[in-house]
């Protein structure tokens, strides 16, 4: 790919018209080599690196330019001076879910680090996938990429889901509510789908009475009016994962 077409993967309309997007440093080059051993759509992602980095060891096609033309590809104002080019997934290419997998469903979610956040947790845990409606956060910014520390590359992820669809792909589904049962209750972990809102907006009420989703609340004094939605997921996720 050109330099010029690089610079431009810092817009979502170039990223998605080209199909790629931009990983940064070391920490991320390094998941995103992890990630490629088991995942071949990500091997032929290329690497553009300073002469600093010029002996870097890994398995993607390098191309060493210096550190005025690494200052205009990189998103951050003092570049480490490694970067990859990374090829988009197939929107359907991980839709299959796996055996016991739980969904984990964002809607409308607004704020990168959120986003990333909530992937570091998801593959933290492991046994989810995420799912991203229409209007959400691109997954591809680069800051959602460097707040999920590598995350992005372990965990399934599917965007532009209509919230009408959950009814016929997944046969139980619950959301969070400050009346709803306790997030501590043995139904809880029996859902297929779990449903969040947007940070400041939530989720329609009318849409979660059309998805027959069950309420439930993290129990808190009250003091406050709501938690960040990172947050939420996480104590979810948590309680998911903690009978297994």
């Amino acid at each position: 790919m050109k330099l010029d077409d690089i610079k431009k993967l810092h817009q979502k309309k170039y990223r998605q018209a080209l199909g790629h997007y931009l990983v940064e440093g070391e920490h991320l080059i390094l998941e995103l080599q992890k990630a490629a051993g088991r995942q071949p759509e990500l091997q032929s992602a290329e690497l553009y690196v300073t002469e600093a980095y010029a002996n870097w060891q890994g398995q993607f096609r390098t191309h060493v330019i210096n550190d005025r033309q690494m200052a205009q590809l990189a998103d951050t104002r003092a570049p480490q001076g490694i970067l990859a080019v990374v090829p988009m997934p197939a929107n359907g290419a991980r839709a299959v879910a796996v055996e016991g997998e739980k969904a984990i469903y964002l809607h409308e979610v607004q704020d990168p680090g959120n986003l990333g956040t909530v992937l570091r947790t998801l593959a933290w845990f492991g046994g989810f996938r995420c799912l991203l409606s229409p209007g959400s956060v691109d997954p591809y910014n680069p800051k959602v990429v460097r707040a999920s520390m590598g995350a992005i590359f372990h965990v399934p992820l599917e965007t532009d889901v209509p919230l009408t669809d959950l009814a016929s792909r997944f046969n139980s589904i619950a959301c969070l509510d400050l009346n709803g049962h306790s997030l501590t209750a043995e139904p809880f972990r029996q859902h297929d789908c779990y449903v969040f809102g947007n940070e400041a907006r939530g989720v329609p009420q009318e849409a979660l009475t059309q998805l027959a989703a069950r309420p439930y609340t993290i129990p808190g004094k009250d003091e406050i009016e709501s938690l960040n939605l990172a947050s939420a997921v996480n104590m979810c996720a948590y309680e998911l994962m903690r009978s297994v």
